[in-house]
């Protein structure tokens, strides 16, 4: 498999389109991760069914955030995508997030070009007001079982606020 970071860059982060590469589908309960280390895809554990990703997952690649991990994405499409790609999308806002105490964001993005539904949502507020507490809730319970109130959202933000955070990600990649 290729090493997304050494071929893909975070994209036009000013103009709000960036590069996300999937890594857990929408519904999954494989918590598969990007091994830097190795340049694959890797399956890190299985999470109990009740807590399935509410969106497809993934992350920006060049960027590192505070956690040591590239910068996470929340993907919004109307179907499940697979592992193992990338595609262009549009960020519409960010989930600040702390997991066991350390700094863990989540930008949302949509497809760039979703002729479907995805071209007209262009900020979290066009996103169903259920899908957004069905994500909060996902993540502020997916430990629970685990480690129970180890996980926060701290707060939703604007794209601006996302753009800042990709920003500082990048950066911190770049100096790493």
């Amino acid at each position: 498999m290729a090493d997304f970071n050494q071929i893909l860059d975070a994209g036009d982060v000013d103009s709000g389109i960036i590069n996300v590469v999937v890594e857990i589908p929408e519904g999954s309960t494989h918590k598969i991760e990007w091994d830097r280390k190795h340049g694959v895809m890797k399956l890190d554990r299985v999470e109990p069914q009740i807590f399935a990703k509410p969106t497809n997952y993934g992350f920006i690649p060049q960027t590192l955030d505070e956690d040591g991990d590239e910068l996470d994405a929340l993907i919004i499409t109307r179907n499940p995508l697979p592992t193992g790609i990338y595609m262009e999308a549009r960020v519409i806002g960010i989930m600040k997030f702390v997991d066991d105490g350390e700094v863990d964001d989540k930008v949302v993005v949509v497809p760039a070009d979703d002729r479907d539904a995805g071209n007209e949502i262009k900020t979290l507020a066009d996103l169903p007001a259920q899908l957004i507490k069905q994500i909060e809730f996902h993540f502020n319970n997916y430990k629970a079982l685990k480690k129970p109130g180890s996980t926060k959202v701290d707060h939703w933000g604007d794209v601006e606020e996302a753009k800042a955070v990709i920003r500082e990600c990048q950066a911190r990649w770049k100096n790493q």
